[in-house]
């Protein structure tokens, strides 16, 4: 057990910080949907009837989207574009491990099974990584659009109109503006990180170069 954990440290406490900031916010936005419901002098709802309400969902999917959006984009935008003096940044010259042609390492038989069989099962694990961040955005900007519209056709009905389909919903701008507003701040953060690497260290992170490293380094050395 103490390996297990050594060895996966990170993953655990990111999840362990994922699921008690998921809980938390289920039970912040169950205590702030009874306080909208009481001031349109609507009936409130149990907290496992709000996990099942549009407006919960709503807000879980439309931060997904976001997240994997941004570490699809900026998997893929690393491929081709460099920053220079940044850690998070593939250097300008000489050859980098990740653009290794992996066929040289069928015969490995330490090489992930892909690897050694060669064909399409290799082509789609070279680009899995992305592959998998692509499909994560389409699952939640797909449940985005379907917890959206049925909170957004909540409200329409409480006000004697008529409901909207995903389709529908997707095609107003209150979608759009649910989901900008979270694209641009994770754009910001990706961005800043591979700006302010450039300058500034954190000792003993990877996403750090060495302290000691001159600002024109790039890449973690």
């Amino acid at each position: 057990m103490r390996r297990f954990l050594r060895d996966n440290g990170l993953t655990l406490v990111l999840l362990g910080m994922f699921f008690t900031s998921l809980f938390g916010h289920s039970v912040a936005g169950h205590r702030a949907y009874n306080d909208d419901q009481r001031s349109h002098q609507e009936s409130t709802v149990s907290y496992a009837k709000y996990l099942t309400t549009g407006a919960f969902g709503e807000s879980v999917f439309e931060n997904w989207e976001s997240e994997f959006l941004q570490m699809g984009t900026y998997i893929l935008l690393t491929i081709w574009l460099r920053q220079r003096g940044s850690a998070e940044s593939k250097k300008f010259a000489g050859p980098e491990p990740v653009d290794e042609d992996p066929t040289s390492h069928r015969n490995d038989p330490n090489a992930p099974w892909p690897v050694r069989r060669g064909g399409v099962w290799l082509a789609i694990y070279r680009n899995s990584l992305s592959i998998a961040f692509i499909l994560l955005f389409l699952g939640a900007i797909t449940g985005h659009a379907i917890t959206g519209a049925h909170a957004y056709s909540s409200e329409q009905q409480a006000h004697g109109e008529a409901a909207v389909t995903a389709f529908q919903y997707v095609n107003r701008s209150q979608f759009w503006f649910e989901s900008l507003q979270n694209w641009q701040s994770e754009f910001l953060a990706v961005g800043g990180i591979v700006w302010l690497s450039i300058y500034l260290r954190q000792q003993g992170s990877p996403e750090s170069k060495p302290v000691h490293a001159p600002h024109r380094e790039t890449g973690t050395g």
